[in-house]
């Protein structure tokens, strides 16, 4: 029998995901913890490995579909004030995984340094956004990474240079189980130049993307030589709905949660713009988001 004995303060059993999730679906987490400390983050991943439970790390839900049915295992969400510290030394920024990444992108601007100014407007904390390379047709966060630090598997904390680890389209080779801190070194600027073009990618990101009440999320890579939103407008997609999922009007690649929607919904209308964009654009889109 799985016993989490000891972090009774910060472990729940069946927390519902839908509230730390975007889209605001899905089923519980069958254990889902909340560690104050990179302390008890090592030990509460040990405790997991010792008992075969599975782990999962979730940031702010801005990337990831949770099935109806919830998640076996343990979901670890770094929240903690400790996991999301952010320093400015010179020309570096370190930062933990659980700062939001528009905190980051803004402090960088603030302290004169230019390099994350274009990702202004991703949703999601540090972690999340390193793990998937996350970035916009400016540049990709990943160009920017002087260093990552990680929990292994076997609960060591390692520090990846950025000549071993692999940054690709919406990806990284960084495999192991936690992502702790990041380093960034970042180029001198005029601070008021910074805000001008990170104001301006705010505003262009912001008007092509559904209204903020709105629960929704982006669902595939774009493709080479084109978007994907691009593919799905073109194959007559735009506003075809699924029970409550709905492709946006605005940006064909998000869909919209709306409020009697159901996971299964969303994946079912995945599966159609999928199948369709293959059918009439002869191109076989593959999913940035991700499914639990």
């Amino acid at each position: 029998m799985v016993s989490f004995k000891g972090f009774e303060k910060i472990v729940r059993q069946n927390e519902p995901l839908a509230m730390h999730t975007w889209f605001q679906l899905g089923g519980p987490a069958e254990f889902f913890a909340e560690p104050e400390n990179p302390d008890q983050l090592v030990a509460l991943i040990q405790r997991c490995r010792e008992q075969d439970v599975p782990v999962r790390v979730l940031g702010q839900g801005s990337n990831i579909l949770v099935r109806d049915e919830g998640v076996p295992g343990m979901v670890i969400r770094l929240s903690a004030p400790a996991f999301a510290e952010i320093k400015v030394e010179g020309c570096n920024v370190t930062t933990g995984s659980g700062a939001l990444l528009g905190r980051v992108v803004t402090t960088s601007v603030y302290n004169g340094l230019g390099g994350l100014e274009g990702l202004v407007g991703i949703p999601g904390t540090v972690g999340g956004a390193v793990h998937g390379n996350a970035g916009t047709n400016v540049g990709d966060i990943g160009q920017w990474i002087m260093s990552v630090t990680v929990l292994t598997d076997a609960g060591g904390i390692v520090e990846r240079q950025r000549d071993e680890i692999f940054f690709g389209y919406r990806e990284t080779s960084i495999s192991e189980p936690v992502i702790l801190e990041a380093r960034f070194q970042l180029v001198e600027d005029d601070p008021h130049e910074l805000a001008r073009r990170m104001q301006k990618h705010w505003i262009v990101k912001k008007s092509s993307q559904p209204m903020g009440h709105q629960c929704a999320g982006s669902v595939f890579k774009n493709p080479r030589g084109a978007t994907a939103a691009e593919l799905i407008e073109a194959a007559g997609l735009k506003g075809t709905r699924i029970g409550g999922a709905v492709v946006s009007e605005r940006h064909t690649n998000f869909i919209i949660a709306e409020p009697e929607c159901t996971s299964q919904d969303v994946l079912r209308l995945i599966e159609l713009v999928r199948s369709q964009v293959r059918d009439r654009m002869g191109v076989q889109l593959e999913l940035e988001l991700e499914i639990w």
